[in-house]
């Protein structure tokens, strides 16, 4: 197994407790609401709390039927939350679990900057390219 590690950034110009409040804390609502075309149902096993399951449920036609995420944790006095894909999506027969790592930042201009550091986890020694890694991530924001 290898661990690789991307990082980015994405802008917005939604302040950074707002996006935190529908990406975390309300996420299971916002996301079937801000992204209809992609997403039919969002399903929480668990409490909530770090453990939990998140099952994401696709619409048809596109490339996966679902996600399972388990959160690892979310602190909103930083704006920051983790979680990990552990099944479904793109882990498919190279990918053990990929890990997020995600912080909203405000910025100049009052908007904000989600800081990300993602880490993916091969299975045997499957080396994965940085080519595959923002394939993977264009692919998440277009769904």
């Amino acid at each position: 197994m290898g661990v690789v590690t991307y990082e980015f950034e994405v802008t917005s110009p939604v302040a950074p407790t707002r996006l935190f409040k529908a990406f975390v804390l309300e996420g299971a609502k916002v996301y079937p609401k801000a992204a209809p075309h992609a997403i039919k149902s969002v399903e929480l096993e668990g409490d909530g709390k770090p453990g939990s399951i998140v099952k994401i449920n696709f619409v048809e036609g596109l490339p996966f039927q679902y996600m399972k995420h388990m959160i690892g944790g979310h602190d909103e006095s930083n704006l920051s939350y983790s979680y990990s894909l552990i099944e479904g999506g793109p882990l498919g027969d190279k990918l053990e679990k990929i890990s997020y790592e995600n912080q909203f930042v405000a910025d100049a201009s009052g908007g904000s900057v989600c800081k990300s550091s993602i880490k993916f986890y091969t299975i045997g020694d499957y080396v994965i390219t940085e080519d595959e890694i923002k394939a993977l991530i264009q692919r998440s924001e277009h769904e």
